[in-house]
């Protein structure tokens, strides 16, 4: 995520910031900083372990495996959102009064539109789920005719 002042050639993100296409680490631990790396991280990693289980899901295993899988796809969507409200809050009422020139780059719509396929395939794979689960064959009737 990163925002860059318009018309100049700096830009800041949550790992390094640039000045003149020359670039540095964040030297200062801030809170907000660390909690928004922490959540994006957590979401990363919620996000690959849930398509790895929906991928991964056998006939035998299926269920236990697809349900883990949009379970965790929806949490990793809810940290993403998390740090992406903290990482808005903060660079909106700090930088938003210091600078009046500034926007939000194209890392940042990504993590929106990530969030919102994260959930979504958190959605799709619970829905797969309950469906897997409700189509299971029917013992047959005997009929008397």
């Amino acid at each position: 995520m990163q925002y860059r002042y318009s018309g100049n050639a700096a830009n800041q993100g949550l790992w390094r910031f640039c000045i003149n296409r020359k670039c540095h680490a964040h030297t200062l631990s801030v809170a907000f900083w660390d909690a928004t790396r922490a959540f994006m991280l957590l979401s990363v990693l919620g996000c690959f372990a849930g398509v790895v289980l929906g991928i991964s899901a056998s006939k035998r295993v299926q269920s236990r495996r697809v349900r883990t899988g949009g379970i965790t796809l929806l949490l990793s969507g809810f940290l993403a959102l998390l740090a992406l409200a903290i990482y808005t809050g903060m660079t909106v009422n700090f930088f938003g009064k210091r600078y009046i020139d500034w926007r939000f780059s194209w890392s940042y719509i990504l993590g929106w539109i990530g969030i919102i396929m994260a959930l979504a395939a958190g959605v799709v794979q619970l829905y797969a789920y309950q469906r897997g689960g409700s189509c299971e064959a029917a013992p047959a009737s005997v009929s008397d005719s």
